[in-house]
């Protein structure tokens, strides 16, 4: 591990400080007084067993994560100018050398887990009408590229991104992001290709990630989607989506529906990537209750292309598994339920089982079938000196003809609060 990976808690806020210092120069009326503040902690205890298989059987954590968000407004004029910061700090709790590797914390060369870790982020930003443009550190919230956010820090990216709403109706994304800091990690390093299960021919990485695509909302419940992405000589990817939510009879009714088309590009450092991953989830609500569909089906010759770290924009994608090898095919049923319906609000349960089959077995010619099941209490705190403070259990059965069977549990206590 780099000694960027044990950075001092110190040193983290230090250069915070010193970020926040450099408002100063701005300091106009709506630059500081339309500036945020928010502090997140979130405290994590992830065990997930092994139940076959060589190797390590158990990777099981405990830590705590800090976020300061600081986000400025804008100085005045047409063009207004800000500056926004994002320090991070991670805490190890619980660790050993037996059990690292659940995501949590970085792990050191000698197979221990570092006792905190920490990372800064500073990003520059442009308003200009309905148009934000930023350069520094995002996490981009798009169908081609889904940071993963799972543990106590987020995955980020360093590049340019612009979001407008110049035109009624629609919301257009595009730029270009060079490299990431993984979720565990305090380094940057090169955007590559999720290579899950041996599908592509290595986890090669690009020079760059371009982007770019929108949203139309055609009328209120009815949003069509069209994004394309680009990891430079890897692989391409066009994503066409339809999003549903309308009233029908006493409840509501919703779809998702999703179309991700993948292929190499250029050089095809990856190696082959053939894949259509056609795939859609219906779900009905009606009180306190939602009950929803899914399925899920991945052609081609390879399976599904995604950034590695990051999650797919999959339906099937759930707590463990992304059911996205080559063919595979499957199916999820899920329930939800909110107490609020009968006077406990903040309390949610949710339970879902999915199911595939037909998977294409990477270096084999046998095929493969897997199932997932998985159940969520959580409960928010409503008022109080405690409001806004979450509790929230997780568990998870996994099982594979051709990956390791897993058992899963976290449990997960966080806090938000405006500063």
């Amino acid at each position: 591990m780099s000694s960027a990976s044990r950075q001092l808690p110190a040193r983290a806020c230090i250069s915070l400080a010193c970020s926040v210092s450099a408002f100063a120069p701005f300091s106009q009326a709506a630059f500081v007084d339309d500036a945020s503040a928010r502090l997140e902690a979130r405290n994590i205890y992830f065990n997930r067993d092994f139940r076959e298989g060589t190797g390590q059987s158990r990777r099981e954590e405990w830590a705590q994560g800090l976020i300061l968000d600081l986000q400025s407004g804008f100085t005045e004029g047409s063009v207004g100018v800000g500056l926004d910061a994002l320090g991070q700090l991670g805490l190890k709790l619980d660790s050993s050398p037996d059990r690292t590797g659940s995501g949590l914390l970085p792990t050191h060369d000698d197979g221990r887990a570092a006792d905190e870790y920490s990372k800064l982020g500073l990003t520059a930003k442009l308003r200009l009408s309905q148009s934000l443009l930023r350069y520094g550190t995002l996490i981009p919230d798009l169908p081609t590229l889904q940071p993963n956010d799972g543990r106590i820090l987020p995955q980020t990216f360093f590049g340019t991104q612009l979001d407008s709403a110049e035109l009624a109706g629609l919301q257009f994304s595009g730029g270009r992001l060079n490299q990431f800091t993984d979720r565990d990690s305090s380094n940057r390093e090169d955007i590559a290709l999720n290579n899950k299960n041996g599908r592509f021919a290595s986890a090669a990485a690009g020079e760059h990630f371009d982007f770019a695509g929108g949203d139309y909302q055609f009328a209120e419940g009815l949003t069509a989607r069209y994004h394309f992405a680009r990891l430079d000589e890897v692989y391409r990817q066009q994503f066409l989506g339809l999003l549903i939510s309308q009233p029908l009879g006493p409840g509501v009714f919703g779809a998702d529906l999703r179309l991700s088309l993948s292929d190499e590009d250029g050089a095809a450092l990856g190696g082959e990537v053939d894949n259509r991953a056609l795939n859609g989830l219906l779900s009905y609500t009606l009180g306190g209750h939602k009950l929803s569909l899914a399925a899920q089906k991945m052609s081609g010759d390879s399976g599904f292309a995604y950034v590695d770290g990051s999650d797919p924009y999959l339906v099937n994608f759930v707590q463990i598994n992304d059911f996205a090898n080559a063919d595979e095919r499957s199916w999820q049923a899920r329930y939800d339920y909110d107490f609020k319906a009968v006077g406990l609000p903040g309390l949610t349960f949710m339970s879902r089982y999915v199911q595939g089959d037909d998977a294409r077995i990477s270096g084999s010619s046998a095929r493969g079938g897997e199932w997932e099941r998985n159940s969520e209490v959580k409960y928010v705190v409503q008022s109080g000196p405690l409001k806004n403070l979450f509790v929230r259990l997780r568990n998870a059965t996994f099982r594979s003809d051709f990956a390791r069977d897993a058992d899963e549990t976290r449990v997960i206590v966080g806090y938000s609060l405006a500063l």
